[in-house]
């Protein structure tokens, strides 16, 4: 393979995966909070977190690149921090790769901590156990299937991005040119058979991937 093909089969792959271990421990939480407790304001932030589901990419990019640009709040006070930027770099598609994949693990995670038969936490509590140790060794265990197949939902649309990532990173060849990205501007450019090559690299790892948490679930359910 050429350096077009692995550049960003590698990138993709290397973003995707870093975004999907960024959101899971903040995912998993707010999943756990929507599903168990009730409080103010609940509903707007199901919403809030829904959004990106329905907006189109290319506007959820557009607020990303206001937010996270020189003159952003996100991207001023970054740059006072690490002197150095955001956007038109590797961290601009984690970024949006985060925000978009962020409700997929919420909403499949709420629904799995949902089905959790809360009597067994309420036993474990009566025997001495902390809220963390209850968490930790019976929601998180019974929660199992429904998180990872929220995280290889995360992970797979993740490699999937393309509009908030083409607004916030470009296509920087060996710098910030993801699969999508690069198919897209391989068609433009009238490439069809590279263009084709990447397709294929992009179906790789999410087949084997959902092939993987297929047999998981399935070794679970059984």
């Amino acid at each position: 393979m050429s350096p077009s093909e692995v550049d960003p089969f590698w990138l993709t792959l290397t973003t995707a995966f870093i975004s999907t271990l960024l959101i899971l421990p903040p995912g998993l939480f707010l999943a756990w909070l929507l599903a168990r407790k009730n409080f103010p304001l609940k509903s707007f932030v199901e919403t809030i977190v829904s959004l990106p589901l329905i907006m189109p990419p290319v506007a959820t990019g557009l607020v990303l690149l206001k937010l996270m640009g020189k003159r952003g709040p996100l991207g001023m006070l970054f740059h006072e921090l690490f002197r150095s930027e955001i956007v038109f770099t590797w961290r601009a598609i984690v970024a949006a790769m985060a925000v978009m994949s962020f409700p997929f693990i919420v909403r499949t995670a709420r629904v799995a901590f949902e089905e959790v038969n809360t009597r067994f936490e309420q036993v474990a509590r009566t025997l001495g156990s902390g809220p963390w140790r209850v968490f930790r060794s019976i929601t998180l265990p019974l929660a199992a299937r429904g998180i990872v197949a929220g995280s290889a939902l995360a992970f797979g649309r993740a490699i999937g991005e393309f509009g908030a990532t083409v607004l916030v990173a470009g296509n920087i060849p060996g710098k910030t040119a993801t699969l999508s990205v690069s198919i897209f501007y391989l068609i433009q450019l009238g490439q069809d058979r590279l263009a084709f090559h990447l397709v294929v690299l992009s179906l790789a790892p999410c087949f084997v991937l959902l092939y993987l948490s297929e047999v998981f679930l399935r070794k679970r359910k059984d």
